[in-house]
């Protein structure tokens, strides 16, 4: 993410974005940048074949959309937030201002937030919405359509993943909303909301979480 310069004026659609050779997890702004003091924030530039691969190292799974947005809601099931009702910039590392051109830090963060920097939801979890998107094991087409009637449904197969936007690219869903997410943009800091992500593309935005289930007779 690069923010335009000059104030606020027309811009292309995502010219916000900047392609940067070199720019990996340990390396996450291009090659002459690191992760240095950075240890307790979230790993990004990471595409999901890296993630299913630290998960199976792990002894770990990669989320469904389902189990990340059980995670998301804390128990409030039928709330906007993970929090209750009523957006607040103290509450997850958002965007506060006029997206892409200015960002008054309200929340204390321009970028990615150190983990634990805002209180947890109600099942104790930290950063699921805001901060970083989150990579989810389904792949991506518009809607729910067949999942309301499965304890942890599972979404299309990648033959069947569809992106309008970009018709013949299989996507995976990404869940939470992150940093660069604002009202005026993009409000999917919210357990319902969901994106698509191409699986082989990182971004400085876009980390995850993974989940371990009990085995229970």
């Amino acid at each position: 993410f690069q923010m335009p310069d000059n104030g606020v004026r027309p811009v292309g659609y995502l010219s916000w974005w900047k392609w940067t050779p070199g720019a990996d997890w340990r390396h996450p702004f291009g090659p002459k940048s690191n992760i240095k003091r950075k240890k307790n924030y979230p790993v990004v530039h990471v595409a999901y074949e890296d993630v299913q691969a630290y998960a199976k190292w792990a002894g770990k799974s990669v989320p469904t959309e389902a189990q990340w947005e059980y995670a998301a809601h804390g128990g409030l099931d039928d709330a906007t937030y993970s929090w209750g009702e009523q957006y607040s910039a103290k509450k997850a590392n958002t965007w506060q201002g006029f997206f892409p051109f200015f960002n008054t830090k309200a929340d204390g963060h321009t970028g990615t937030a150190p983990v634990g920097s805002f209180e947890p939801n109600g099942y104790g979890l930290y950063d699921i919405t805001g901060n970083v998107w989150e990579w989810t094991s389904d792949w991506y087409s518009i809607g729910h359509d067949g999942k309301a009637h499965s304890l942890n449904p599972i979404g299309p197969n990648q033959n069947e993943s569809l992106d309008p936007r970009e018709p013949g690219v299989a996507k995976h869903v990404i869940k939470g909303g992150s940093y660069l997410c604002a009202p005026n943009y993009c409000s999917r800091y919210r357990p319902a909301a969901r994106e698509s992500q191409s699986p082989d593309t990182g971004t400085t935005h876009i980390g995850f979480r993974l989940v371990k289930l009990d085995n229970i007779s």
